[in-house]
């Protein structure tokens, strides 16, 4: 396993009890940092995390679609941490929505993905600037996807528009806070064998997915850790704006 070294450093990961998050929340924690581990509802996975590492992780539930929680998981990690040197935001949905579904029905499941994927990750982020700019630095780790920059499918087109966004918002906050030294990079994954991704291949069928890849196997939690990891060590601070592709090839740009 490769050590990056994270002790002294706290990290508040979004969506940390499934999927990438908890890969990453379980290396993170690993390389001995002190993780605040978001959870919606699998409250049972995230305890696990707790019980295994019971000196450098907390766990703390908020539903991400309700501003409120969202200011309210912020302000109780800074109260129980006392600081916050990253933030990881990963928790997001893949909903689908095709559009021979009723205009409302399709709107309904655009908001909610935009309420979690987007404006989660905007109140979020305003959240951290204000809490870094007094304590005179700070980094955003964003998890975006291939679909920012190669488009999606019409299942997911608010999927996608919600990635688009965040990548956005990622590299303007780089530009507009490096002078402070707050640091803001993207992670964009491809298919990652996780429960989202194992829904969408029971529906396609796992040959169409991997026939996208130029890899053998799909990428996994795992193979995302060290490079974010190594963005929460400071090593990476001067790629800071940069979008880093991590998909097996399926999207080259």
């Amino acid at each position: 396993m490769t050590k990056i070294d994270l002790a002294d450093t706290t990290i508040l990961l979004t969506g940390a009890s499934d999927g990438i998050g908890k890969g990453l929340a379980e290396y993170l924690l690993e390389m001995g940092a002190k993780l605040a581990v978001h959870y919606n509802s699998n409250r049972a996975s995230a305890e696990r995390l707790v019980v295994k590492y019971p000196h450098t992780a907390v766990a703390f539930q908020a539903d991400l679609s309700d501003e409120d929680q969202v200011i309210s998981l912020f302000e109780k990690v800074v109260g129980h941490f006392k600081k916050i040197d990253t933030v990881i935001l990963n928790a997001g949905v893949f909903l689908p929505h095709s559009v021979t579904l009723d205009t409302q029905d399709w709107l309904a499941v655009w908001k909610e993905t935009m309420s979690i994927n987007l404006d989660a990750v905007g109140l979020m982020t305003k959240l951290g600037l204000d809490h870094f700019l007094k304590r005179g630095e700070g980094r955003f780790v964003y998890m975006g996807s291939r679909a920012a920059f190669r488009g999606e499918t019409e299942e997911f087109l608010a999927y996608a528009a919600s990635k688009g966004g965040l990548t956005s918002l990622a590299r303007s906050v780089a530009r507009s806070f490096g002078k402070q030294n707050i640091k803001s990079f993207v992670v964009s994954p491809g298919f990652t064998r996780t429960q989202m991704a194992e829904r969408f291949i029971e529906m396609h069928g796992e040959e169409r997915v991997l026939n996208e890849i130029a890899l053998n196997e799909l990428t996994k939690p795992k193979d995302l850790a060290p490079l974010v990891a190594l963005m929460c060590s400071g090593a990476m601070d001067h790629a800071t704006g940069a979008t880093i592709d991590v998909n097996a090839g399926s999207h080259i740009r």
